[in-house]
Formats: C-alpha cells, sequence, structure tokens
C-alpha cells in the first residue's frame, strides 16, 4: 500500500512493518528514515522491539500480541506527516576520521588472486577505478576519496559494517560496480566500494566490493574492551559522518598497536548537519563542517 508521499508501507509477515520512503537513495530519503526512527523511538510504543532505518526505508519489528499492527503503522503515518513538516531538517550527530592505508599491499595481493571475478583481469581495484573515474594517479583517486566527507546511511548486513554515501554533487560521486562474481576472502577492515557506496569490513570475509585499502582502527567488538564500544560493540551508527584520512605504512602500523593496546586513537566530534544548508552548497559546508575535527 502507498500514500499520496509515495511512500509505501507494507508487512513482513507478523512481526515486520517495512517503510519504503523511495525507489532511490538520496540525501533527503534518508533523512526521512533516520528522522522517522527517531521520532518513533522517542514515541516508546509498547510492542516495538527494533527500528532499523536503512537507505531509503524503516523496518521495525513488533510484537503483535502488544501492539496491534493498524495502531502501528498509524503512528507511523503520523511521524512521517511530522518529518515532511520540517523547514530545516537536522541531526545531530558524529564527525569521525578513519584513517587509511590506500593502495597497500594485503587487498592487492588478494584482489590479485581473485581477478577471474573481476571486470578489468589486470591491475587492481584502484585501478580499475581510476581508469573508470578518468584519473591518471593513485594520488588522485585518494584525493577523490578522501578530501569529502561520507555519510553513513545504514548499518548491516554484516556485523557492524557501515554502508556511506558520498557527500557531494551526484556527478562527482564514485560510482563503481561490484565484482563480476564475489571473492570468497575480503581482508579484515577492508575499506571497500559498490555502486555509490563506500563501506568498511568489519570481518574477514567473502565480499564484492572494490578494495582501496585497510584502516587500522576496529570498527566492531564484541568484548567492548575499547572505551569508544562502551555503549555498543558496533562503532557507526546510522546518520554519522566519516572523513577518511590517508596514512603511510608507518602511522598505520602505529595506530593499529596503539588501538591494539586500548590507547584512544579514534578522532571523534559531535556536529550539526543541516541538510538545506548542505544542499544549497555542498563544498563549502564540507569545509566548515570538517573544520570541526581541526578544532578539537
Amino acid at each position: 500500500m502507498s500514500d499520496r508521499s509515495g511512500t509505501r508501507y507494507s508487512w513482513g509477515a507478523d512481526e515486520h512493518l517495512v517503510v519504503q520512503i523511495a525507489e532511490e537513495m538520496t540525501l533527503a530519503a534518508n533523512f526521512t528514515a533516520m528522522a522517522m526512527s527517531t521520532r518513533l523511538n522517542d514515541r516508546a510504543l509498547d510492542g516495538v522491539l527494533d527500528i532499523c532505518p536503512a537507505n531509503a526505508s524503516l523496518l521495525i519489528r513488533f510484537d503483535p500480541d502488544r501492539l496491534e499492527p493498524a495502531t502501528l503503522e498509524s503512528a507511523v503515518r503520523a511521524i512521517e506527516e511530522e518529518v515532511a513538516q520540517q523547514t530545516h531538517p537536522a541531526i545531530r550527530t558524529r564527525l569521525l576520521e578513519i584513517p587509511v592505508w590506500y593502495d597497500d599491499p594485503f587487498t592487492r595481493d588478494v584482489g590479485a588472486r581473485f581477478r577471474d571475478r573481476h571486470q578489468r583481469p589486470e591491475g587492481s581495484d584502484i585501478e580499475y577505478a581510476m581508469a573508470e573515474l578518468g584519473l591518471d594517479t593513485v594520488d588522485e583517486f585518494i584525493e577523490r576519496h578522501s578530501s569529502s566527507p561520507w555519510l553513513v546511511s545504514m548499518v548491516g548486513f554484516v556485523a557492524g559494517l557501515p554502508f556511506m554515501f558520498q557527500m557531494v554533487e551526484r556527478q562527482q560521486q564514485i560510482e563503481l560496480p561490484k565484482y563480476l562474481r564475489p571473492r570468497t576472502e575480503t581482508p579484515k577492515l577492508t575499506v571497500g566500494h559498490g555502486g555509490c557506496f563506500a563501506c568498511i569490513y568489519s570481518v574477514k570475509g567473502a565480499g564484492g566490493y572494490q578494495m582501496f585499502g585497510l584502516t587500522p582502527l576496529p570498527i566492531f567488538d564484541p568484548q567492548q574492551k575499547h572505551t569508544v564500544f562502551r555503549e555498543s560493540m558496533v562503532l557507526f551508527r546510522p546518520g554519522d559522518i566519516v572523513k577518511f584520512r590517508p596514512v603511510d605504512v608507518a602511522e598505520y602500523s602505529q595506530l593499529e598497536a596503539a588501538a591494539a593496546r586500548g590507547e584512544d586513537v579514534y578522532r571523534c566530534v559531535s556536529v550539526d548537519f543541516e541538510l538545506n544548508e548542505f544542499l544549497a552548497d555542498p563544498d563549502a559546508y564540507n569545509e566548515r563542517l570538517l573544520g570541526a575535527l581541526d578544532a578539537r
């Protein structure tokens, strides 16, 4: 079922309500999903068990013995109307800096062993990305990938894995296909890319995204040993903003060792993200936004 806004409401078995806000991922659609998720959580409806915002949708798990489906749908529709009335959509969120050792030998080695599954059998994933984007050097690619922030649009698929949407004009976004066939191996903490989304593989395993480098900082900690994981074993939350920072092998090794010792190596600041201001002038807005890290 759908309403005048184009949002589609549907049911997944007896315990799930799916709210499909848009067919295409946009910052506006993702903002709506996050805002609806936040407001529904604040309502604290008895019977709502889990709320999962995604790229352009919302999944709500509920107990039908405690909450009537019609009551839940009515509440969610009312929240959608409230969100639609916002004239200055904004979220209070976190800006995180993620160091990346780009073009590292580990992801290059794995990529070389799976070239039969790749669009471009010769070279590496970064070299394929350079060719697709019309770039001449690895440094140009690193600048294109790391100079602008990325919005965490959803978390999941693999425990703690963030999907990240580049905060630039649509025509400037990095868009690349996944491998023709998935790999059976991806190094832990690989920074990857598929379609318009960047990701970080939280654990070693199969994968089909292009591989660009490694981060030394854990993003998933079931033991919650580090203070950054005190509230959750997962680092990222929908709505977080990520800034990739290139590092060399020496700094990568230093940060990896420091993180293993439990030292405070995560750079994170609270920021307000104003959607309309960003859309009016993305480049100027990003420059002001990223300045918060320097002021930390």
